[in-house]
């Protein structure tokens, strides 16, 4: 490997911009000298909740248009500017099931996809969930479910299995929180 190669980067063009993400690609120079085009998606940072209430974890049942099936996944979304995981990941927490957390913790956080993404992702633990009123995006139609804590894995290893929900729950049980 050549780590003492600092792969300048000689040319940056983003082709494809969008409100949800960019695209595009970085001109680079390789440690042999030859140079190569590496294409990206840049998307915003994100947040998966993983909230236990009880021997339950909540869960939600979405369509999702891109792989045009339902999914049962964790709660998640988009940080917006100024938020940190762990702001984001209850007020996503609240809007999409009702919940609000007495305790909210970052599992981790890290790099998603990184041979074709710029995109970071943090997981967040919740727990001491106390019923509110839910607040859906125009784009969300969604059904709240919960899951027994020792069903969980293997309802999220079903198809369609969705990485964000698989990590959480494995790094949860890693950690012992679950």
């Amino acid at each position: 490997m050549s780590e003492d190669h600092d792969w300048p980067v000689l040319e940056s063009v983003a082709e494809y911009e969008t409100g949800w993400f960019t695209a595009g690609y970085d001109l680079v120079e390789q440690p042999d000298g030859s140079t190569k085009r590496y294409y990206w998606a840049e998307l915003p940072p994100a947040v998966v909740v993983l909230p236990v209430v009880g021997d339950d974890i909540v869960m939600v049942e979405q369509y999702r248009p891109t792989i045009r099936k339902h999914c049962l996944e964790l709660p998640a979304g988009i940080v917006e500017d100024g938020e940190s995981y762990t702001e984001a990941g209850a007020r996503e927490l609240r809007e999409e099931t009702g919940f609000d957390p007495a305790g909210i913790a970052l599992i981790e956080d890290f790099w998603v996809a990184t041979g074709a993404m710029r995109h970071e992702r943090g997981i967040v633990f919740a727990e001491g969930l106390e019923p509110v009123d839910t607040n859906l995006d125009d784009n969300e139609f969604l059904e709240v479910v919960t899951v027994p804590l020792e069903d969980a894995l293997d309802r999220a290893r079903a198809e369609p299995a969705n990485d964000a929900t698989i990590e959480a729950l494995l790094l949860a049980q890693e950690d012992g929180l679950l």
